[in-house]
This record gives C-alpha cells, structure tokens and sequence, in this order.
C-alpha cells in the first residue's frame, strides 16, 4: 500500500476544539499579568510616583553642582532642609533683634539684592540611604589635590611620608593616588581613550574635601583635614584581653605595655604612620618653641637622610650584572668564597646552595637530638 504524506483524518469534535483552544491563545495578551486600570483609573501608587516626581524628583533631573544633592538633604515637596532651617533661624535672630531694639533697622537680604549662599552640608545631608541612617558618604580627594600629591612626590621628589604630613591624606591613600595618575597619564601619552565624563559625574555626587596647600590659612579659614593621618593600626597581637598585675608605684608606660602583648611589639609611639608628629607633640607639651621644633626635626630628617645614603651605597656595592641576550638575561654577582665559612654552608657563600650537599637523606645519620641545651 503506498505512502501518503497528508495527516489522517481527525473526528470533527476533536477538530472543534482544537479550532477554539488556537482561538482563545490568539486574543490572549503577551503579558502574563491580567490587564489593569480598563476604565482609566490612576492607582494611589502611582499617583504618588508621578507626585514625586512632579517635586522632588524634578530636583534631580538637574542637579545642583557643588552638592550632594542626596534623598536625605530634601523634604518631601523637594526643598533643602538646611535651607529652611537656615531661614527659620534668621527669622529667629531677627525677632529677637527687634524685641532687644525695636527701632533698629535690619536690612533684609533679598532687599539689599545679595544672593543667598546655600549653608553647609552636614553629616544628615551625607546620608545617600534614606533607611540606612548609619552610612555617611566621607569626602573624597579633588583634582586638583590628586595632582599636586603626585607632583610633590614624582616632580619635587617628596617622599610619600612626608606628602602624607604636608597634605593631611593617608599614607596608603597617596600611594595610591600617585600609581593611579602615573597610569592615566600614560594612557593620554599613547592616545588611550578616559571615562572623563564618567569621572565628572561621579565626582559631582560625592563630597569633595577643600584642597588649601598652606597650613596657616587652612587653619584660620576652618578647613578641616582629608583624614586623620596617626592613626594606630591594630596589631594582631593585641587582641586578647591580659590582665598583667604590676605595683602602684611603677611607672607602667607604652613601652612595657608592648612588651606585655609580645616580647617584640613596638610601643604605639614607634608603630604610627607618622613618629615624628608625636616626637612633636611631646617636644610641644614639654613647652619647646616653634623654632625649636622645627629645628629638631630638621637635624632628625638629615640623620635619616644620611642612613638613607648608606643604604643606598650598600645596595649599589652589590649590583648583580646583568647581560641581556635575544632570549636570556644572565646575572653575575660576585662572590668571596671566605664567606661560605668553615663549613661551606654559610649563608652568603655559593656552597650553601649548590657545593656541599645536605646529609638528610644519607642512610646512616642520625635525625633525633642527641642531647639538650638548657
């Protein structure tokens, strides 16, 4: 019997509702949520959302430059909160400016035709999550700071010490800047494309800290550090809690506190960033002048710079030369065979890795202690 290609027949009731489930898949919608608002009905969630952004959210549309602009920093119909405050208080002065003298004049501001300044930000305006009251957004370094870090350090040839001292800002935190700008700045010599709008963007949502490269203006205009710079770095060691019984009349320093935690811990004096700083302060509190301290730390900088020579000599004495060929670099230092010791297995001797071998695995030797050195 031949083959044939067409479909054999199917009953007409099961054709039926074959024709009416493809009838029912054809109307329904591709959305698998069922069809809202029909008779044009606002729900109160969404009224509330284009309610918001009618207000506040048109704030954020176009940012104000030079702030935050953080949920926190506005109230719900989409005005500063310092601003009001700010406001509210001058009302206040006022008021009782004309109680104490009621025929005193007090010019008003937008009277006089001066613009108003927008008040500082405070720690409530640094809080990006409005349900997160614990976070406060901390300032970050600005250009113009990140560039004079890493001029001071790879120009002026400042140690990163004392860049750290000088511009208020973290060891680490200078490091950092500097590796970061070396990197740009050999990407713009080879033409390598930067996120510069994206860095701008970033950096107008975020608190920048004030750059003033004076010490003495810094201080009479109120400018407050980056970061704090001392601070102790928490030492493994210092974890448990010791109870070390000690008599009243012995002067128990930082020093005998080290010594307490680990035979080898450096007191909290030796183990800051900056020594020199609390070598200061103490030269401060023992009533020396300015003049005085500041010609204490200069000798104790150029006895630090002539260790510093020593070591570079050291370390130049003893260069490995190096011959460079297609395809391998060969290393040549010299070597004083007096050094390996009697034994030819002294550490600065060649015969310590490769002359004389090791005994370990020798049949015959003895691996246990034969005896014990009290």
């Amino acid at each position: 019997m031949p083959l044939s290609l067409k479909s054999p027949s199917l009953p007409s009731s099961i054709t039926a509702c074959t024709k009416h489930i493809y009838s029912q898949t054809q109307s329904r919608s591709l959305s698998a949520s069922s069809r809202q608002n029909s008779s044009g009905r606002v729900t109160r969630a969404r009224s509330q959302l284009y309610r918001w952004l009618g207000q506040q959210g048109a704030i954020f549309r176009d940012p104000a430059d030079g702030h935050t602009n953080y949920l926190s920093a506005y109230t719900p119909d989409g005005q500063l909160r310092r601003v009001i405050e700010a406001a509210r208080d001058k009302k206040a002065e006022k008021k009782a400016a004309r109680d104490a003298n009621p025929n005193a004049i007090i010019p008003d501001a937008e009277e006089s035709g001066v613009k108003k300044a927008i008040p500082p930000e405070t720690t409530r305006d640094l809080r990006p999550f409005p349900l997160n009251p614990q976070f406060v957004s901390q300032s970050v370094l600005s250009r113009e700071a990140k560039e004079k870090i890493w001029e001071a350090v790879m120009v002026d040839g400042m140690s990163v010490r004392d860049a750290s001292s000088s511009f208020s800002v973290e060891m680490s935190r200078v490091a950092a800047v500097v590796r970061l700008l070396e990197i740009e700045k050999e990407w713009t010599r080879i033409k390598k494309p930067l996120a510069r709008a994206y860095s701008n963007a970033v950096m107008n949502m975020l608190p920048i800290s004030k750059f003033e490269p004076d010490e003495q203006r810094r201080i009479a205009e109120g400018i407050p550090p980056h970061e704090s710079i001392n601070d102790l770095p928490i030492h493994p060691a210092t974890g448990p809690q010791i109870f070390h019984p000690t008599s009243e009349s012995r002067v128990f320093s930082r020093a005998d506190a080290a010594k307490v935690f680990h035979e080898r811990l450096l007191p909290a004096d030796d183990r800051v960033p900056h020594p020199e700083l609390t070598i200061q302060h103490k030269e401060f509190t023992v009533g020396l002048t300015k003049e005085e301290i500041r010609k204490n730390q200069e000798e104790r900088d150029a006895e630090a710079e002539v260790i510093r020579m020593r070591k570079e000599r050291r370390k130049k004495a003893g260069v490995v030369k190096t011959i460079d060929t297609s395809r391998w670099a060969f290393k040549f230092t010299d070597i004083n065979v007096d050094k390996a010791g009697k034994d030819g297995r002294g550490a600065q001797g060649v015969g310590w890795r490769y002359g004389k071998p090791l005994m370990d695995r020798k049949r015959g030797q003895v691996k246990i202690p034969t005896s014990v050195d009290l």
